[in-house]
């Protein structure tokens, strides 16, 4: 026979239950359920560490496992925690949930994800069917700037939080996308790159109105604004990125460098100049932003903008507990920082032996 089956308390079913564990490791039971909730990101229990480790070597010995369900109705929280994104064959949005998750399992929460595909009607539906499983809270990596759909959520009382995008007047967690603009945009400038044109990604999306207004700002703040024709919006992708820098270099204009909201759009812009007869990283700087692990290791390294995806996943978890738990916490814009490789560097360097060769050939006439 099974030792569990010989337990004290055990329900019929074999579950071992806490009753179970506070006769076996000689406590109350109020005291083990003050534990094992520690073990879950509450901070209420006051026991003795002799104790703790007790209670916490027999709950795993009997190889416990808290019923949700009795937890549900007891605490009125369902330990479950909505996301919604646009889609997690991006490897961006895919790091973002992996920080969601794992802050979310250390709090006791267990998560549940869901596409948009960036459409408003398939947001509203894929939202509605989530709510419908009661999560305790909200986060959404999908938010359109100019539409009314979060302010609909917060008055239906839905505790959530943004995340990669932001909304004014909603919690959000984000890069400091205009700074990272900026960042860019300062990096080319001090290279002496100055035609540029940009690839600005979906235009409803704080990450294109910030990333390109950092930009557009400090171009223009230096002399050298950018015209209209040369702000190309589209799809974050490489098919996007190639469309929109066919369509720039279809204007004829005489650049130097291009800069995409989105390291996969600056990959396929990468393509398009290839297919046009120019070497990104020699003839056209080309930077993108995000820093995914695919960026350093194509054949002209990408230079970029890094942001801490995993850590902003996280940082919305921490947000969600201390909603739920009644603070009003800010948001939180976490640093970007300048990673520079050689589709930038090579752009400099190219033009610098350019110009010293232009001048040997020079001096060489003149001694003739």
């Amino acid at each position: 026979m099974s030792i569990r089956n010989e337990l004290p308390n055990a329900a019929a079913t074999g579950r071992v239950t806490l009753r179970t564990i506070a006769e076996t490791a000689g406590v109350h039971v109020s005291t083990v359920s003050r534990i094992l909730n520690n073990q879950l990101g509450d901070t209420q229990h006051t026991a003795a560490a002799e104790t703790v480790d007790r209670v916490l070597a027999v709950a795993a010995g009997l190889r416990y496992t808290p019923n949700p369900s009795a937890k549900s109705l007891r605490t009125r929280r369902s330990s479950h925690i909505g996301v919604l994104v646009p889609t997690l064959t991006d490897i961006v949005l895919a790091t973002i949930y992996e920080g969601i998750e794992e802050a979310a399992e250390r709090h006791g929460y267990s998560t549940f994800v869901t596409n948009s595909q960036d459409d408003p009607g398939r947001r509203e539906r894929q939202t509605a069917t989530m709510l419908a499983r009661h999560p305790d809270a909200m986060i959404f990596g999908d938010a359109d700037f100019h539409s009314d759909f979060l302010e609909r959520q917060r008055r239906k009382g839905v505790p959530f939080c943004l995340v990669s995008r932001r909304v004014e007047g909603f919690l959000s967690v984000t890069t400091d996308d205009y700074r990272g603009g900026q960042l860019a945009a300062k990096h080319l400038l001090e290279l002496g790159l100055v035609r540029a044109a940009v690839l600005a990604g979906k235009p409803f999306a704080s990450t294109t109105i910030d990333r390109t207004a950092g930009f557009l700002d400090t171009f223009k703040a230096a002399g050298h604004p950018i015209a209209d024709h040369l702000i190309l919006y589209g799809p974050f992708d490489t098919t996007g990125g190639r469309e929109a820098m066919q369509a720039v270099l279809s204007t004829r204009a005489q650049l130097d460098a291009v800069f995409a909201t989105n390291d996969f759009a600056a990959i396929g812009a990468m393509g398009a100049l290839r297919d046009a007869g120019l070497v990104a990283g020699v003839d056209v700087a080309v930077i993108g932003y995000n820093d995914v692990p695919l960026s350093g290791a194509i054949p002209m390294p990408l230079t970029t903008i890094h942001s801490a995806h995993n850590r902003m996943g996280q940082e919305a978890v921490e947000l969600i507990v201390k909603l739920l738990n009644g603070e009003q916490p800010n948001s939180v814009l976490l640093p970007p920082t300048l990673v520079p490789r050689e589709s930038t560097l090579g752009v400099a360097t190219a033009r610098t032996m350019e110009l010293q060769s232009n001048r040997l050939i020079a001096t060489q006439k003149r001694r003739q």
